[in-house]
């Protein structure tokens, strides 16, 4: 599925946002995918600013979960 341009900055602020609420806990990039049930590369991939990385549904639930926060904390973007 090709991400389209209004909803990149989207994305790349879901990669911020997982990015910081990880780094609030503590929590390396491998400990969190660990934690989650994906691979640290895949959490790289979504972390990285200059990368629009798509994820599911499950996957966000995941990292919610792991990072002990609703899902929709990681959905409020900052403008």
């Amino acid at each position: 599925m090709k991400i389209s341009k209004e909803n990149e900055f989207k994305y790349i602020q879901l990669g911020l946002n997982i990015s910081y609420y990880r780094k609030l806990k503590g929590y390396t990039q491998e400990e969190l995918a660990e934690l989650s049930g994906i691979s640290r590369s895949h959490i790289s991939a979504i972390e990285a600013p200059n990368i629009v990385h798509n994820i599911s549904l499950e996957v966000l639930f995941n990292i919610a979960e792991a990072l002990g926060i609703e899902p929709c904390k990681l959905l409020e973007f900052r403008e």
